[in-house]
């Protein structure tokens, strides 16, 4: 993708966000949906609620679009997403054939685990700056429910962190890089030998900062789980399969519980 293209893609994404609330709220969440204009649905009396202003919309598949939920405003909005993604898609397609080889897998052997009807959802995130930054998040610690997340990242403000070794680690700024995260989903696929990381975003006190996250999961009825070819005596069998993980993940993260901890089996 062309380098004025994504920023392209930032710019709508920075318009839509500075509409005014009455031209936003058009799009808003209805109660109990993920999809829409507004913050998480809430599903514990524990949850920590995000200091971000988020638009989330399905995808894919095509005839699952919600077209009432896609803002009119900017007017090429729509355009430059459907086209952002249908490049996200095959971006994604060649990074899981890469992870097969890789491990001496069939090509499809992760991906046609998701299915022909798999579901991409988009996230687009404005994180604003936050009067007290050592105690809010912009995105508090979680680890992704997707098989694969790929990040448009904002061109200048750092936010993003990524826990390893027990340590937090800034993720520097590419401007025209994507920064790729693979998801829980494929950490229960490749029977732990890929990891899905914890991370989470932190606020700045001065700067806003926008994000673009299109995250890639299995048809919800499809049953996931370690590719066979990936199980031995030396590596046994680290995971159940699952269904519908995607919703078991979200509900886990709200309540402070580890998701990956519910399919694992205990040798």
């Amino acid at each position: 993708m062309p380098s004025q293209f994504l920023d392209e893609v930032r710019e709508v994404i920075q318009e839509f966000f500075k509409l005014p609330g009455e031209e936003k709220s058009k799009y808003s969440r209805a109660a109990g949906e993920s999809e829409g204009y507004g913050q998480d649905k809430v599903v514990s009396e524990k949850q920590v609620l995000d200091w971000c202003d988020r638009l989330s919309l399905r995808i894919y598949p095509e005839d699952q679009r919600k077209p009432k939920l896609w803002p009119e405003k900017p007017e090429d909005f729509r355009e430059k997403i459907v086209e952002f993604a249908a490049n996200i898609k095959s971006v994604m397609v060649i990074i899981f054939k890469a992870m097969a080889r890789s491990l001496k897998l069939e090509v499809d052997s992760f991906s046609k685990q998701f299915g022909e009807r798999a579901i991409m959802q988009g996230r687009f995130i404005l994180y604003p700056p936050c009067p007290t930054p050592d105690q809010v998040f912009g995105l508090k610690a979680h680890s992704d429910r997707s098989g694969m997340t790929i990040l448009l990242q904002d061109r200048q403000v750092q936010g993003l962190q990524v826990l390893k070794d027990d340590k937090w680690l800034t993720v520097p700024i590419i401007p025209y890089a994507l920064f790729v995260n693979l998801g829980d989903q494929m950490q229960i696929m490749s029977n732990g030998i890929f990891k899905s990381p914890m991370h989470r975003v932190v606020t700045n006190p001065k700067r806003g900062k926008i994000t673009v996250a299109i995250f890639n999961e299995p048809e919800p009825e499809n049953e996931i789980g370690p590719v066979e070819s990936l199980v031995d005596e030396k590596r046994p069998r680290l995971y159940k399969s699952v269904k519908n993980y995607a919703n078991f993940n979200y509900e886990c993260f709200q309540k402070g519980l580890v998701a990956l901890d519910a399919p694992k089996f205990n040798h």
